[in-house]
């Protein structure tokens, strides 16, 4: 009875591990690939224009001028083609992609609108920001006169695909693009603005000819996107902001939501070592006549110690694998039928392999360290004393 008592709590509790591990991976992964997947991970940018205020002169006395920010205007970064060979040969970075953001009006008939401007490569650029992935009607293919757009611009406008809008710029600069494919990125606001087009379309358009206003980039390792967007900066003197430094509350739930899981597992954990300790401390008691008679037979002191220590390890591998396989199996049955309004998912799961083995590992490992101290109290034995009772 003893033995069925402690392996229930051990499978309770490798369950709610690997079920609160699960969960808790998946959730995070969605949330990261639907952030990384819509921007970069590092991003290079022009330095602001400032003014600089000249002394003038009161009297004797040279005061500072007050000087407002002036207004930013588009502007390149300073021989983005050598910075992006370099970058290239970096391996810590996997893609770099130039890009130029501008504003401009896209114009259907009598309707209007503002919109935000993309210019890109295609084949570089989709790999930072998958919007293949994102596509509802036509295709993601851009020429010199193509445009994507987002599906609430097109419901605005009233256009489909095929169909050609005009896109008029800050700088005057006007072309006729047509609508190539159509996109849903998931946020009401970008599909209302958000607008792709050729690299030298977007040129043209911000008067910028030659020039580019960001260098996108992704790397190997996300979390170490900030330590790499500083020495990005310092070794090519542009400034680098990385998804961390601009999601910066984001990444914190992120790091709160680690923790978190860190510590269920070891409150879990510790109560599983609590349990089989209890467990075996009641099992020495109880066993030390018989105990007391094999140390008489000859048994040694080693012996007991891994009689106790084999039964402690045994009772949290077992436990571990019946709460693995509980802890996954009921995993995959909340997220078979917990669905969103639509019916489908709430979000992928995940399950890593190295999950179920940790947890089996660690319970196996618990129990044994659950186990040392009644099995060197059950060693220690004085076998006259333990035969009298």
């Amino acid at each position: 009875m003893q033995t069925i008592f402690i392996l229930i709590a051990v499978a309770t509790g490798v369950g709610v591990i690997v079920f609160m591990s699960g969960l808790l991976t998946s959730l995070q992964a969605n949330f990261i690939k639907r952030v990384l997947t819509s921007q970069p991970q590092i991003q290079l940018i022009p330095p602001d224009e400032v003014a600089r205020p000249q002394l003038v002169s009161v009297g004797d006395l040279f005061v500072a001028a007050v000087v407002q920010r002036p207004g930013q205007r588009v502007r390149s970064i300073d021989q983005w083609q050598t910075i992006r060979d370099m970058l290239k040969t970096w391996p810590e970075i996997i893609t770099v992609s130039p890009t130029v953001a501008t504003s401009a009006l896209a114009i259907r008939g009598a309707a209007s609108r503002s919109i935000s401007v993309t210019g890109i490569e295609p084949d570089v650029y989709f790999k930072i920001v998958r919007i293949p992935d994102y596509i509802v009607q036509g295709v993601p293919s851009i020429s010199t006169d193509d445009v994507l757009i987002g599906t609430e611009l097109a419901k605005d406008l009233g256009v489909g695909l095929g169909d050609k809008i005009s896109v008029t710029a800050a700088t005057k600069a006007s072309r006729l693009l047509t609508i190539t494919g159509i996109f849903d990125l998931g946020n009401k606001g970008a599909n209302a603005r958000s607008t792709y087009v050729a690299l030298r379309t977007a040129q043209a358009l911000a008067n910028l000819v030659g020039g580019v206003t960001t260098i996108d980039i992704t790397v190997t390792d996300i979390y170490a996107a900030e330590t790499i967007a500083q020495s990005v900066q310092a070794a090519t003197g542009v400034e680098a902001d990385s998804w961390i430094k601009t999601n910066s509350q984001f990444f914190t739930a992120v790091k709160a939501q680690q923790s978190s899981n860190t510590l269920i597992r070891f409150f879990v954990g510790l109560s599983v070592a609590f349990g089989i300790a209890s467990v075996l401390v009641v099992s020495v008691t109880q066993r030390s006549r018989d105990i007391g008679i094999l140390r008489a037979m000859g048994t040694s002191q080693g012996q007991i110690l891994r009689v106790f220590l084999l039964q402690g390890g045994l009772l949290g591998f077992a436990g571990s694998i019946i709460g693995a396989a509980a802890g996954g199996g009921s995993l995959m049955l909340w997220h078979t039928f917990s669905r969103q309004a639509d019916g489908s998912e709430i979000f992928p799961l995940i399950l890593e392999p190295s999950l179920f083995l940790y947890s089996v590992l660690l319970a196996a490992i618990t129990g044994v360290a659950a186990a040392a101290v009644p099995a060197y109290g059950a060693a220690k034995l004085d076998p006259v004393v333990a035969i009298r009772g």
